[in-house]
């Protein structure tokens, strides 16, 4: 090796620096031609690559990216340090904090590592090129809006196993496009992961997924060539990529059988009680719930529901209640006997009911939770019951970005007054309410109702409406008499009550307060706490002892509780695309 690579001759007098410029070129090609060839496609599945093939002339693109540290090898750490050390050795106290600012978010921020990269992408287009940056805060209204124009979506991802705000970004921005898919628009999603390449390798819901192993320079144009098809990328994962041997742990099936209420009415009732015995004290709202509670018999809703039981006693192990509305397929409860559990029930059930969901015509999307029948709002927020959410998150479902639901109570009606300055502030705003009855003047209440909630919602308005003599709407209309806010209001003796199970009671009066549907206005808090003081004042004239408000949408709770509600239960509302039935 040594006779043929050098000598002593030559290892004693090295060329000089005139050699280096002349093995540059050599170099700077050999540099290239590994990036190229490290650039590694794990998925293409719906054939986006090239971009020229995927997309039309005009269609924007848009890039997402982390704030990330520039890697020690980039050209930007280079120019940094380059810059710090051009300083003077004396700075002025205005150079300091400039340059400390500066230094700061240049090395942090992030951005610039990858604006460089947008450039050069919009540059082989010849293309218009969309790009901002994405923190733990977040999917933002601006992050929405760039969305919704754009037809192809680039994400880069940096280490998303370790810094999960990227991961949870990725999984909300793909819900999102499968959502604007299901309703015709165009909506293409990349994932290119710039450090460790098994951010989603196993993640098969991402359908292109490209990974080019570091955020340098030299990689960020492999990748605008792949982007564009200037050269076939022929790079490979890492080792192999094998399952860990808890996804891979048998579970037990069992045979999921379709409700049948002649035959497992008792059961269900069985199953119920037994439920809230174990759950004691933290679902309370069980207590009031019965069999009944679950069955609508509505024919705009479709529901079908599920047990596995015991065909010798009829003993039910487990249910799952589904109901498919308007193209939303609804989970709206999953119950499994305390003493089966860790069986597999809960799977095999969960597993029956999304593919039921997934065989109706026109499903564009899929939720945990259901507010008519309003028995299990979503995934109960209690501390014996966090493990419930994390069963869904690894069953499939994208538990990060739920809807909060809750519902609240005042405990002593009779002795509640209203805060002082309220009926004040409701006047000088000129909000007006009034009461009505029937469905013969409804038409603009379910009008408001469709516009501003889910189709349960306007569902459960329309039973309320054909409830007229324990059931009524009100109604809050600004100054030139426009609807800016609806709730309904019940009384116990309400067929209404069955499928609320926080009014139902045998021993006690409890007033309703039910679906308060307020749009974002400046001023909907208002609104929201003048439509809350009616129903309270409407119960408190049926001398009910208690009222009960179901439910406050994610923190507008908070205005209540300045009222002197309590806070008697909160939910998680999942919401996901149809895909989740695949998994």
């Amino acid at each position: 090796l040594k006779s043929t690579c050098t000598s002593w001759a030559k290892a004693l007098n090295p060329p000089g620096i005139s050699l280096l410029s002349q093995l540059h070129p050599s170099h700077v090609s050999l540099s290239r031609r590994a990036y190229d060839e490290s650039i590694t496609v794990i998925r293409d599945k719906e054939k986006m690559l090239p971009l020229s093939s995927s997309m039309h002339p005009g269609e924007e693109l848009l890039l997402l990216t982390p704030l990330v540290k520039p890697l020690p090898a980039s050209a930007m750490t280079k120019s940094l340090l380059g810059a710090k050390k051009s300083w003077s050795q004396a700075p002025t106290q205005h150079d300091s904090w400039a340059h400390r600012d500066r230094e700061r978010s240049a090395i942090m921020s992030g951005e610039g590592m990858f604006r460089e990269f947008g450039k050069n992408l919009a540059r082989y287009r010849n293309e218009k090129l969309l790009h901002t940056s994405y923190t733990a805060n977040g999917v933002r209204p601006v992050h929405e809006n760039l969305i919704a124009r754009a037809s192809c979506i680039i994400i880069v991802t940096a280490d998303a196993n370790r810094n999960m705000y990227q991961a949870g970004f990725t999984k909300h921005v793909d819900m999102m496009c499968s959502m604007h898919r299901s309703r015709g628009n165009k909506k293409q999603l990349i994932v290119v992961a710039v450090s460790s390449p098994y951010d989603f390798a196993m993640d098969k819901s991402i359908s292109t997924y490209i990974c080019t192993f570091d955020f340098t320079e030299d990689a960020m144009s492999a990748l605008v060539r792949v982007l564009v098809g200037e050269i076939t990328p022929i790079g490979s994962m890492p080792g192999t990529l094998r399952k860990s041997k808890k996804v891979l742990k048998s579970r037990q099936h069992w045979l999921v059988e379709e409700y049948d209420r002649a035959r497992d009415y008792g059961g269900l009732e069985d199953l119920l009680k037994a439920v809230h015995r174990a759950s004691a004290p933290d679902l309370h709202f069980l207590k009031s719930t019965r069999a009944a509670s679950m069955e609508l018999h509505l024919p705009n809703i479709k529901e079908t529901h599920f047990v596995v039981r015991n065909s010798s006693t009829g003993a039910l192990y487990g249910f799952v209640a589904t109901y498919f509305i308007a193209g939303v397929g609804i989970i709206g409860a999953l119950l499994v006997d305390p003493s089966k559990r860790n069986v597999s029930i809960g799977r095999s059930l969960h597993r029956r009911a999304l593919k039921s969901l997934s065989q109706q015509r026109g499903l564009k999307k899929v939720q945990v939770g259901m507010s008519f029948p309003g028995v299990f709002l979503g995934i109960p927020l209690d501390p014996e019951a966090n493990t419930v959410k994390e069963w869904f998150s690894n069953s499939g479902w994208d538990t990060q970005f739920p809807r909060r639901l809750t519902n609240m109570i005042i405990h002593d009606l009779p002795n509640w007054v209203a805060p002082e300055g309220l009926l004040q502030s409701i006047q000088r705003a000129n909000i007006s309410f009034d009461l009505i009855h029937g469905l013969e003047n409804a038409e603009s209440v379910l009008h408001h109702v469709r516009a501003n909630a889910n189709p349960e919602v306007l569902e459960l308005y329309t039973y309320a409406l054909s409830e007229n003599k324990a059931c009524g709407i009100v109604r809050a209309k600004d100054p030139s008499g426009n609807l800016i806010g609806t709730v309904i209001i019940c009384r116990q003796g309400s067929p209404l009550v069955t499928y609320i199970p926080p009014l139902l009671s045998d021993r006690e009066d409890i007033g309703g307060i039910i679906a308060p549907i307020v749009p974002s206005t400046p001023q909907s808090t208002l609104v929201l706490q003048g439509l809350a003081l009616m129903g309270v004042r409407q119960s408190k004239g049926h001398r009910a002892s208690k009222a009960v408000l179901s439910w406050i949408v994610d923190d507008a709770f908070e205005p209540l509780v300045a009222m002197g509600f309590d806070i008697l239960q909160a939910f998680e509302e999942i919401t996901n695309s149809p895909e989740v039935c695949q998994t």
